[in-house]
């Protein structure tokens, strides 16, 4: 029986490598004089177009006395510009039939929209007026800092368990500006001035520190004079972008402590230091963690809640960053099990990671899964731009979106057991327990 389950892993194995040769991304990349990086798509399959703007600043690029500016603006620079009235961004967008958005992380801020392919030169002069002439003014920063004050309360501190990665990460780093979490602080948010938030943008929203992707039905030479009109005379940065360049020293022993926090169930989360996003461990890393914990028949959902029903909710997830890494794993209780339990039931896991060797049948399963997300996130045009564009940003190298995959690929059973050893031991890591407020001594 297994025989027969292994060799139709294998075969699918191949169908999904055959898949994701078919499915190569083919692009002209090209920069303008001003130092703006430009990536151009086309599939004529559908109408529409994807366009990203993807600036390499996140919160690790804040002042440890000004965080949260780099999520801060994400939302700002919604609020209109020079010639865009207050407001309007959006609605420009929604007439013209299509969506946008964006986000920020610890390293990039990305803003994109989804249009109708006839509405492209729309949304590059959007995206060159956010570029040039936000309306970055004191009016702007107090609607928005109530809409970051309210985003606050239902994110993290009305939500159980919604303070753990701000828990985390100010024990997991000691010097790296990952201590703080991308949503910052409410004091510094509220203690800067207009000419803080003038400098900040000044600073990192320049073409020199931008990428931008439109993926979809594209006329190249005319999207080309459209870039070159709307953004080929914006100026580049004057000074130099700040980059952290900080050594994260290790853990050197396990930091556990106790929060007491408004929950029903206690809960644990365990962070992991791990390598960066551009280290080769990575993918050995991040193959472990989708081994521990994404499907159904994920180890950690398995043991702990279908076999042992020690706990409600489990899993893990790698923080993949420019700089040194987290991956988190995590569980809530079943009612009536204590935290130590569960602890014990997901270091047995870990445990069982370092000792053996993933079994062929279980590897081949893990690779498909790899494999099967990979094809899966550049099957919509924003799903390529934004691929793309943090290729480009992070890794320098946007034909990654083709052959990433062969450093999954890549990756054996040895290497997955080594990193289990390496980097998921008790004293790389913080231990945070959650338990209720009434049960505090």
């Amino acid at each position: 029986m297994k025989r027969y389950s292994l060799f139709f892993s294998l075969l699918l194995m191949s169908c999904l490598g055959l898949r994701a040769q078919e499915n190569q991304i083919n692009f002209e990349e090209f920069s303008l004089d001003n130092g703006l990086d430009v990536i151009l798509h086309q599939d004529k399959s559908t109408p529409i177009v994807a366009i990203a703007m993807m600036y390499h600043v996140g919160s690790k690029n804040e002042e440890p006395d000004r965080t949260g500016f780099a999520h801060f603006f994400e939302h700002l620079l919604f609020e209109g510009s020079e010639n865009i009235d207050r407001g309007e961004f959006a609605a420009y967008i929604q007439d013209a039939g299509g969506t946008l958005n964006a986000y920020t992380t610890a390293d990039i801020t990305c803003y994109f929209e989804v249009l109708p392919s006839n509405q492209l030169e729309l949304g590059l002069w959007l995206e060159s007026e956010r570029m040039l002439h936000a309306k970055v003014d004191q009016k702007g920063i107090e609607t928005q800092r109530e809409v970051v004050k309210e985003e606050m309360r239902m994110r993290y501190d009305n939500r159980p368990y919604g303070s753990f990665q701000t828990e985390v990460m100010k024990r997991a780093y000691q010097k790296y500006p990952y201590k703080w979490t991308t949503i910052g602080s409410m004091d510094h948010l509220n203690a800067a001035e207009e000419k803080d938030y003038v400098k900040f943008y000044e600073s990192f929203y320049v073409p020199n520190n931008a990428v931008l992707v439109i993926a979809g039905d594209v006329d190249v030479p005319q999207a080309k004079e459209w870039i070159n009109q709307y953004f080929g005379t914006i100026p580049k940065g004057k000074g130099v972008i700040y980059r952290p360049n900080i050594v994260e020293p290790d853990l050197n022993g396990e930091i556990r402590d106790t929060i007491f926090d408004s929950v029903q169930l206690p809960g644990i989360f365990q962070a992991y230091r791990t390598p960066s996003m551009n280290e080769d461990d990575f993918y050995a890393v991040s193959m472990l963690s989708t081994l521990l914990s994404q499907g159904e028949s994920s180890r950690l959902q398995k043991a702990l809640i279908n076999e042992q029903q020690k706990a409600v909710a489990v899993g893990n997830f790698v923080l993949d960053r420019e700089g040194p890494g987290v991956t988190v794993a995590y569980a809530i209780s079943s009612a009536g099990v204590s935290i130590e339990e569960v602890e014990a039931a997901m270091d047995a896991e870990v445990q069982k990671a370092m000792d053996e060797l993933i079994s062929e049948e279980e590897f081949q399963k893990l690779r498909n899964q790899i494999e099967s997300d990979f094809v899966q996130e550049n099957t919509s045009m924003f799903g390529i731009a934004d691929n793309l564009a943090t290729y480009k940003t992070l890794k320098g190298d946007a034909n990654l979106i083709n052959t990433e995959i062969d450093r999954f690929m890549a990756v054996s059973r040895e290497d997955i057991r080594r990193v289990a050893r390496k980097y998921f031991k008790k004293e790389n890591r913080v231990s945070l327990h959650y338990l209720p407020k009434q049960v505090k001594p």
